[in-house]
């Protein structure tokens, strides 16, 4: 194992903050990148990232990484220091107001701009291109905050892998995943080994999140120049949700460090046999067809609805009571789907989405992420 620290840009004199990347296998071989915690408030992956640091070592000792695997445990030292009267406060910058987990680096047009006219008939020829004129794209980029040197390091960490995991979780959540339509029958054996109830897919969700600055290049640059030299997938992003924030436990964390372990193996990244592929708990759909369900009114949050749970169109998910005026108000699906998400507060206030059920029909379009 090789541990790197990794200098982010002060915010302050006196004030200094690392990333710590660990890196297992051999180097320059296929990669493997790996991080829990953007949102520095959702545990669950650090503790998974934990497990998978110890199992990655063993390996690693027994000869038995084929690939190179970079595992970033702690990936927002900035929004882990964000406390604030006790509450954590670690999907937004207070400085800025910016979500952790937009607006990384957008370099499809200088990467496709630099490799045109380099291009061949060979594939493997043209995505080595790409890798090499990305990192060298990014190691031109000077970071002016330091929320733009944190992006910009776990950027350049993971821009040369053929896979990306970001371990997230949700409020209250059932175990789910986004990733692309294009990425999901490769993904697809990751979903069955963690039970994914949820599978989303999206080529582009708005917001430029970290896993899809990476795969929607990928896209950008197949449709720039797929008809005339082969490109192809170069890197599979899949943000993992792993629960609700409450659910940190050593039992669920060394479940899902196994299960991507089996799908590392599967990959051919570990050596040995993997493990028979369980059934899919649920098809993946579109992200465009879930259903954000908010209030018009705010009041006291009594839930009628679990995750997990599938609800008919018209189920009754949520009443918001007015304990001064008596009204009771109810938040009704309007198709069916599975509650895979919900808010954890109880005091709702107007306009405010309180969960997200996963349906089969389209109805949003545009931006299609959370704040």
């Amino acid at each position: 194992m090789h541990h790197a620290p990794h200098e982010l840009l002060s915010p302050v004199p006196g004030v200094s903050r690392q990333l710590h990347s660990f890196h297992f296998g051999p180097r320059g071989s296929r990669k493997t990148y790996i991080q829990a915690s953007l949102h520095a408030d959702e545990l669950p992956g650090m503790l998974v990232a934990w497990h998978l640091k110890q199992r990655l070592q063993s390996l690693e000792s027994a000869g038995r990484l084929l690939g190179e695997v970079v595992l970033v445990p702690v990936a927002n030292p900035i929004g882990l220091e964000q406390v604030l009267l006790d509450a954590p406060l670690g999907r937004f910058e207070l400085h800025s107001g910016q979500n952790f987990n937009r607006r990384f680096i957008d370099l499809a047009d200088s990467v496709g701009d630099a490799i045109e006219g380099q291009l061949t008939q060979d594939a493997q020829a043209n995505a080595a291109l790409i890798r090499q004129q990305l990192c060298q794209a990014l190691g031109d980029h000077q970071p002016q905050t330091p929320l733009q040197s944190l992006r910009l390091t776990l950027q350049r960490l993971a821009c040369d892998a053929e896979l990306v995991l970001d371990l997230h979780c949700d409020f209250q959540a059932v175990e789910h995943l986004y990733t692309t339509p294009d990425a999901w029958p490769q993904i697809e054996p990751l979903a069955r080994y963690l039970g994914a109830q949820a599978s989303l897919l999206a080529t582009d969700s708005g917001g430029q999140s970290f896993d899809e600055c990476f795969s929607l290049l990928w896209w950008q640059l197949q449709q720039r120049f797929g008809k005339q030299f082969p490109i192809p997938l170069g890197a599979l992003s899949v943000t993992l949700e792993l629960r609700g924030q409450a659910d940190v436990s050593h039992a669920l964390a060394q479940q899902d460090c196994q299960a991507i372990l089996d799908y590392l193996t599967l990959r051919g990244v570990i050596a040995g046999d993997a493990r028979a592929l369980p059934a899919l708990p649920r098809p993946a759909t579109p992200l465009a067809a879930v259903e954000a369900l908010s209030t018009t009114r705010g009041g006291l949050l009594v839930y009628h609805a679990e995750p997990g749970q599938w609800l008919e169109a018209g189920a009754l998910v949520a009443e918001i009571i007015d304990p001064l005026s008596d009204q009771v108000s109810s938040v009704r699906t309007t198709q069916s789907g599975l509650l895979y998400a919900r808010s954890v507060r109880r005091m709702a206030t107007a306009g405010m989405v309180i969960a997200h059920v996963a349906g089969e029909r389209v109805c949003r379009s545009g931006y299609l992420l959370g704040n």
